[in-house]
């Protein structure tokens, strides 16, 4: 066995994105220990400029030391309790995700059936909280990262409060890629992941919740079904001050690189961030429109940094995506679901949503094509 030397790629899926140099070198620095005075003041570095990430003034701000996916878990087993019943919004693989959530925990999940590739409606939503006046959660895909759909996540948010529901959201592929304000929309619980538009390596899940969230936490009837995920007891890890209780070794270099990107985040600014990956989106849709490649989401609903494209009719998926990273080290990826073998997703995330990468990617669909 030899060390493992990965290939060189251009990371243009659904994620994760390029990683910048700098948050590489940020990793590749000496690892201490993680319950070191150093190290306690950059988690509250960290914790401040995720507040800033996700425009909440939340305290209760942090990275979840796992994927994205454990971030859904920590919103779903902090307040979700059996016998709860949960409004699931649904148009594409993450809702059927929320789904399998809310059962596994003995809750009762009322389906919202949306079209896959189109966002939630807010009127099937209203809809389903009239016909289930005890719902207490509503839970909904920001940015459905298997469609490319973008969802009026501040719309669906004031329905589901209007109705007295606290509400879920996976902000996994919006946070710093779409306008996402947290406070002002009214978002109670939401998770993100590190490797998208923030560009930082797999592995860590941002999450917040709000005062309403943390009182349906701390005044459940049952005990959190997670040890690990329980935020009762995480928070005393990374909660405030410099004395902390042990809870898990955390992924100390991780960490570092996580920093590392929320400091260039911070130096480019959020709604800078926004608009970046607007003016790329377009960048690459003319481009692609003038290969005759055309999308499947409306353009009022699309995200800009999760392009889902129609596989032109006379190509075959796995044949142009292996082309692409055989021949020219771009990854792209495939469709989900039903639309497995329907769509490409090309990602514009983070550090990948660059005009150079967009020129590189059109050349090579070009030569491919």
């Amino acid at each position: 066995m030899q060390s493992f030397l990965p290939p060189n790629r251009l990371l243009m899926g659904p994620g994760p994105s390029v990683v910048h140099p700098r948050i590489l070198d940020a990793m590749a620095r000496s690892t201490i220990g993680h319950l070191d005075p150093a190290f306690v003041g950059m988690m509250d570095e960290v914790k401040e400029m995720l507040k800033n990430a996700f425009k909440t003034e939340n305290a209760l701000t942090m990275p979840v030391s796992a994927p994205g996916s454990a971030g859904m878990e920590t919103c779903f087993v902090n307040l979700v309790e059996p016998g709860d019943k949960v409004i699931v919004c649904i148009n594409g693989v993450f809702g059927l995700r929320m789904k399998e959530n809310v059962t596994r925990l003995g809750a009762e999940a009322v389906i919202v059936e949306n079209e896959w590739g189109t966002a939630v409606s807010p009127e099937k939503l209203e809809q389903a909280l009239v016909d289930n006046p005890d719902a207490k959660i509503v839970a909904f895909v920001h940015a459905e990262t298997s469609t490319g759909a973008l969802s009026d996540a501040k719309t669906l948010c004031q329905i589901a409060n209007q109705y007295g529901c606290i509400n879920i959201v996976d902000a996994v592929t919006s946070l710093a890629g779409s306008e996402l304000r947290v406070d002002e929309w009214g978002i109670d619980a939401i998770y993100s992941g590190s490797q998208k538009c923030l560009s930082a390596m797999p592995g860590l899940s941002p999450v917040s919740f709000n005062d309403r969230a943390i009182e349906k936490l701390t005044n459940r009837k049952t005990p959190v079904p997670s040890w690990f995920l329980d935020l009762n007891l995480v928070m005393g890890y990374w909660g405030k001050g410099a004395k902390r209780a042990y809870h898990h070794t955390a992924p100390v270099n991780t960490l570092y690189g996580l920093h590392e990107s929320l400091v260039m985040l911070t130096e480019e600014g959020i709604e800078n961030s926004w608009n970046r990956h607007q003016q790329n989106h377009i960048l690459l849709r003319d481009g692609l429109n003038k290969l005759g490649i055309d999308y499947l989401v409306d353009e009022a609903s699309r995200l800009p940094q999760l392009n889902s494209v129609i596989i032109p009719q006379d190509q075959d998926d796995l044949e142009v995506r292996s082309s692409l990273l055989d021949n020219y080290n771009i990854d792209i990826g495939a469709g989900l679901g039903p639309l497995e073998g329907k769509i490409w997703r090309i990602g514009l995330m983070g550090h990948t949503s660059r005009k150079e990468n967009i020129e590189i990617l059109l050349s090579a669909l070009k030569d491919t094509l």
